[in-house]
C-alpha cells in the first residue's frame, strides 16, 4: 500500500534521504563483472564480443553490422499506424531541438582584440538501444535526433540481436527515420566497451548515450573519461504537485505511468488537500486492477512511492526543489505561476492535460532526463549533448604590451614564474 505522509520538515527530509539511498547503492559483483568484460573487449576485440554475445544473448550474427538496407527491410514489418505516429513524433522532436542549435561566433573590439568560439558536432557518437522487453523506439528518436541536429558526423547504434537474431522492427524503423548511420547487433556491457575502445568491426566513438540495464549503466560509468557519456541514469521517478481542483483519476493514472517502469521507480503526489490525497489513493488501486504490469506497479508503490499532505503550496514547491525529480507535473489551476519557482526538475508538465507520457513519446521535449536528485545540476539530453566548443583569441602586440604588467602580476602571485616569463620576453624583445 502506498504510504500517506503528513508533511513536516522532519518527514520531508527522511523521505528524501530514502529516495537518495536507492540511487546510491553500488553492486560490487556487477562492478567486478563489468570490469572484466571491459578488459576482455579492450584486449580481444571482436573475439570477446562474439563470446559474450553467445553467452548472454545465445546468438552470434554472421556479421556484427546490420546494413541499413537490412534495417529498412526489417522495419517494413511495422504496422502502418505505428509508422505514422512515429513520423509525427519525430517531426515534433526535430522542431523542438532545432531551436537549440548554436552558432560559432567571433567578437571583435576596436582595439584589435578578437575572441570567439567555434561550435561543431562530435565526430562520432554511439547510441545504446536495449532489446527484448525493454525495446523503446521512442528512446531511439530522443537520442538520435538531437545528435543529427547537432550535425554529428557519424551516429553508431548498438542493440542486442535477441534470441535467434530477431531484431525489433520498431527499433529499426526509428533508427532509419532518425538517420542512424551504422547499426551493430551487440548488447550489454560488451557493446559499450566496443564503442569506447573500438574493435576490428566497431569504430570507437567520442560519446555514448542511451538507456540500459545495470550492466550497461555500470559500463558507461567505468568508461567515463575514456569516452564521454550522457548521464548515469537511475530508476524512473515522477512527482505531482496538485491543488484541490485536480482530478484524482488523472493523478492516479500518471503516478502508475512511472511506477510500471521498474520496481525501483518512484511515484509521489504532494498536495495541500487531504481530500484529494485520499481520493487519489482510492483511484490508484481502482485503476491498478486493469493494468498488465500491476505486480511491478504494486512493488514500486509499496517501496518507493508516497502521497504527501502538506500545509500549503509553498511547502509543496519547497519539497519539489529539494527532491529535484526527473518528471514534475503541476496539476494546478494556474500552473504557469509556478514555472519561475521550480528550479530543480528534469522536465515540467503543466496543467491537467499535459501528462508525462505526452513528453515521453510525442510533444518534442526530450525524455532523457536527470534522475536521483541530479536535476539540481544536470539538464535534459539536448543538442548541446553532442556539441563541442573551442574558444579562440587574438591580441595585437600593442594590446598584449598594455596588459603585460597585470598578467605578470597575476602569474607571480600564483608562483608560476614561467607563465610570467612568457609575457616578459615579449615585453623586452
Amino acid at each position: 500500500m502506498i504510504r500517506k505522509i503528513m508533511g513536516t520538515a522532519e518527514n520531508y527530509k527522511k523521505f528524501i534521504s530514502e529516495q537518495r539511498a536507492r540511487n546510491a547503492e553500488s553492486n560490487e559483483r556487477v562492478d567486478n563483472a563489468v570490469a572484466e568484460i571491459l578488459k576482455n573487449v579492450r584486449e580481444k576485440g571482436d573475439e570477446a564480443i562474439k563470446e559474450y554475445s553467445l553467452r548472454f544473448d545465445g546468438y552470434v550474427p554472421a556479421s556484427l553490422e546490420l546494413s541499413l538496407a537490412e534495417a529498412r527491410e526489417i522495419a517494413s514489418a511495422c504496422d502502418i499506424r505505428f509508422l505514422a505516429a512515429l513520423e509525427k513524433a519525430a517531426e515534433n522532436i526535430t522542431a523542438f531541438h532545432m531551436r537549440q542549435k548554436q552558432q560559432s561566433r567571433i567578437d571583435t573590439a576596436s582595439s584589435g582584440v578578437i575572441t570567439g568560439q567555434r561550435v561543431r558536432g562530435l565526430k562520432r557518437a554511439g547510441l545504446y538501444v536495449p532489446g527484448g522487453t525493454a525495446a523503446y523506439p521512442s528512446s531511439v528518436l530522443m537520442n538520435a535526433i538531437p545528435a543529427k541536429v547537432a550535425e554529428v558526423e557519424e551516429l553508431i547504434m548498438v542493440t542486442p540481436p535477441g534470441r535467434g537474431g530477431k531484431v525489433s522492427p520498431e527499433i529499426m524503423a526509428a533508427a532509419v527515420l532518425a538517420g542512424v548511420d551504422r547499426i551493430f547487433l551487440i548488447g550489454g556491457a560488451q557493446a559499450v566497451a566496443a564503442l569506447a575502445y573500438g574493435t576490428e568491426s566497431v569504430p570507437s566513438v567520442d560519446k555514448i548515450v542511451g538507456p540500459g540495464n545495470i550492466y550497461v549503466a555500470t559500463a558507461k560509468k567505468q568508461l567515463y573519461g575514456t569516452v564521454d557519456i550522457d548521464m548515469i541514469a537511475g530508476p524512473s521517478e515522477i512527482l505531482i504537485i496538485a491543488d484541490e481542483g485536480a482530478k484524482p483519476e488523472y493523478i492516479a493514472a500518471d503516478l502508475m505511468s512511472q511506477a510500471e517502469h521498474d520496481e525501483l521507480a518512484s511515484a509521489i503526489l504532494i498536495t495541500a488537500s487531504e481530500k484529494l490525497a485520499d481520493a487519489s489513493i482510492e483511484a490508484l488501486y481502482r485503476q491498478l486492477e486493469g493494468l498488465e504490469r500491476k505486480d511491478i506497479i504494486n512493488k514500486s508503490l509499496d517501496d518507493f512511492s508516497a502521497v504527501i499532505v502538506c500545509d500549503n503550496m509553498g511547502d509543496c514547491i519547497e519539497f519539489a526543489n529539494d527532491l529535484a525529480p526527473e518528471h514534475l507535473e503541476i496539476c494546478c489551476e494556474n500552473p504557469f505561476e509556478y514555472i519561475g519557482k521550480l528550479d530543480n526538475a528534469g522536465s515540467l508538465f503543466l496543467g491537467n492535460f499535459s501528462p508525462e507520457p505526452l513528453g515521453d513519446y510525442y510533444a518534442g521535449t526530450n525524455h532523457v532526463l536527470p534522475t536521483g536528485g541530479t536535476a539540481r545540476f544536470f539538464s535534459p539530453l539536448s543538442v548541446d549533448t553532442f556539441l563541442k566548443k573551442t574558444s579562440f583569441l587574438y591580441y595585437p602586440q600593442n594590446e598584449l604590451l598594455r596588459s603585460a604588467d597585470d598578467i605578470i602580476t597575476l602569474a607571480n602571485a600564483e608562483g608560476l614564474t614561467a607563465h610570467a616569463n612568457s609575457i616578459i620576453v615579449r615585453k623586452e624583445n
